[in-house]
């Protein structure tokens, strides 16, 4: 009974650590969805786009070359940063004034475009990078991790961490964070509001650069997968709180580890417990984990 009990216990911990390395990854790209929403009041349906665009390069790249995955994270991120530059520049900029609803038109009409360029260059097939440690296993103790997963968790985390960093210590970091907190209160100190706005669009995106090569190492990819990635993507910064990075964080290891448990034990309902934990929340917080109530949430 106690030998029972103990692989019981051991089997709880090892989920639990697939789970907080799958929420570790679900906030590296949720946290750049919640901070274009926090500084532009722009809800970047597109960012499932550019998870799957960058999971696809990092495919057909691997595929040719034989390349370690892994290297092209700062590749992807700096192509998707300067992507998201142009794309907020050239066209986000300009169709903000006119409000939020056009802002979502203009970025699901850009996912839809890069959703059919690729099925266009890499067809409507399923896409996996398999390098050679992608069947491995580690062993920490009594708990056994898969190494792709590991990695990608970690990395996600480690990333993460640096882009906290850079919005805490940087001048361009703070100035992002106060355009965010306090768009007027931020021009009076001399902080431009369109290089601000362009600097967290262009993180935002550089965020799902960085994600699509983990992505490409842990599932399998094609171009319509976006929607299955943006809804997570919007669901966790539902659920953390619009605008909050932490809530983000917060939002992503609670469904990480609910989804780690569901997949564990009822694998046909593990869908259902994800967007189940965002319904159930939102019930009794309507604002999120740590997002703020406003006048207009108050009835």
């Amino acid at each position: 009974m106690s030998l029972r009990r103990e692989v019981r216990e051991v089997q709880i911990v090892q989920v639990l650590a697939y789970g907080i390395l799958l929420g570790g990854m679900y906030a590296l790209l949720a946290s750049g969805v919640t901070l274009i929403f926090g500084v532009l009041d722009v809800v970047n349906v597109a960012q499932g786009a550019f998870l799957v665009m960058s999971a696809l390069f990092t495919w057909q790249v691997w595929s040719v070359t034989g390349i370690e995955p892994l290297l092209l994270i700062p590749v992807n991120a700096a192509l998707l940063f300067v992507i998201g530059w142009i794309i907020y520049r050239g066209m986000v900029a300009r169709v903000a004034p006119q409000g939020p609803s056009m802002t979502v038109l203009l970025m699901f009409g850009i996912a839809l475009v890069i959703e059919g360029t690729l099925n266009l260059v890499f067809g409507n097939k399923f896409k996996s990078v398999t390098p050679e440690y992608f069947t491995w296993s580690v062993k920490i103790g009594d708990i056994v991790l898969p190494v792709p997963q590991l990695i990608s968790g970690v990395l996600a985390i480690a990333i993460l961490g640096l882009i906290y960093v850079f919005l805490r210590v940087s001048w361009a970091g703070r100035a992002v964070r106060a355009t965010a907190q306090n768009r007027e209160g931020a021009a009076l100190v001399g902080i431009s509001h369109k290089t601000a706005s362009a600097l967290a669009f262009g993180i935002g995106a550089a965020t799902a650069g960085a994600g699509g090569v983990l992505l490409s190492i842990m599932y399998p990819v094609y171009p319509a997968t976006q929607y299955d990635w943006i809804a997570r993507l919007l669901g966790i910064i539902v659920l953390g709180g619009l605008g909050s990075i932490p809530g983000a964080v917060a939002g992503s290891l609670l469904l990480g580890v609910m989804e780690a448990f569901a997949v564990t034990y009822v694998p046909q309902w593990s869908t259902l417990f994800f967007y189940g934990t965002i319904l159930a929340i939102l019930v009794f917080r309507p604002q999120g984990l740590m997002g703020s109530v406003t006048r207009e949430d108050v009835v």
